[in-house]
């Protein structure tokens, strides 16, 4: 009888043993996030493969259909967009973090614009036209008195217009990091002439927000360890990316974040890469998503999200 016990004991324990081996793995969150600054806050988080399943797109839109089409749990995306899809998805999105603040820079191959006043009467070449950099834009213009002194040309492409910089045939142009960057290094004489970060601080009390990282409402429901493990990951992916530019410029070429290792090393600094949560986020992104509805209520989709629209 014993003998017949203890043989029954050891096919339980085999049969356990065996279920365990295997059973998959739980599968990890599914992360989509845009080239450039948008993404360059994860590039620590990108080169672990297992922990996340890491998708890299260079369009809005494309990860705005992984988002919709439910192939996409978290995402990192303009500001305004995270507002466009919980409209879209009737409050089916959280936003969780605030990623990238200002990386808007207006550019000139001269010193004649020192200030926003000296726009007026000039041409002033843009990107970003009927999203976040027209609005930032136009905010500022009107702020300082020069919206309607000044005359604003969009091209399509941000490639566009940094290579008009560098090659001479545009004087005076606003872009996005990295392409500022890309522009001077191939034109010594270009400049900065205003950070719209600091122009943003001058006339509003709130930071101005680029980017934010959003989640799903149903995916946070019921993965808030995911979610709360995925934040302090970011933490550390941003602080990482911060005070090693050297070695994260180089991952990110490698990654396909940024095109050149060294174009990402002089970039991150003026990317201003951060990790708002909680109710620093709010304040922040609240306060951004009004003066893009004011601008135009379509570029947040219609309405200002509600409440349940922050985590934390």
């Amino acid at each position: 009888m014993k003998k017949a016990i203890a043989i029954l004991f050891a096919l339980l324990m085999f049969t356990s043993t065996f279920a365990g081996c295997v059973q998959a793995p739980e599968t990890p969150p599914r992360v989509a996030a845009l080239k450039g600054p948008t993404g360059m806050g994860m590039t620590q988080m990108m080169q672990d493969d297992k922990r996340y399943a890491f998708t890299l797109s260079s369009a809005p839109d494309e990860v705005t259909a992984m988002v919709i089409a439910g192939e996409a749990d978290i995402a990192a995306v303009p500001v305004n967009l995270a507002s466009v899809l919980y409209n879209k998805l009737e409050g089916d999105v959280r936003i969780i973090a605030a990623s990238t603040l200002g990386v808007l820079y207006v550019l000139q191959n001269g010193d004649g614009v020192q200030s926003f006043a000296d726009l007026a009467g000039k041409t002033l070449y843009a990107t970003g036209q009927a999203s976040t950099p027209e609005y930032i834009l136009q905010y500022l213009l009107t702020q300082n008195g020069v919206a309607d002194k000044a005359q604003v040309e969009y091209k399509a492409e941000h490639s566009e217009l940094a290579a008009l910089m560098a090659s001479g045939e545009a004087a005076l142009g606003m872009l996005p990091e990295p392409n500022v960057t890309a522009a001077m290094a191939k034109n010594p004489e270009l400049r900065i002439a205003l950070d719209l970060t600091e122009e943003w601080n001058k006339v509003t009390d709130a930071p101005m927000v680029q980017s934010a990282i959003l989640c799903r409402a149903s995916y946070y429901e019921a993965h808030k360890a995911e979610v709360d493990a995925f934040l302090k990951d970011y933490a550390a992916s941003v602080d990482y990316v911060n005070n090693n530019a050297k070695e994260a410029a180089a991952a990110m070429e490698k990654l396909g974040v940024v095109p050149a290792a060294a174009i990402g090393e002089k970039a991150i600094p003026n990317c201003h890469i951060v990790c708002l949560t909680g109710a620093e986020m709010k304040t922040a992104v609240s306060a951004m998503l009004e003066v893009l509805y004011t601008a135009n209520p379509k570029s947040v989709g219609g309405v200002l999200p509600g409440e349940d629209f922050y985590v934390g």
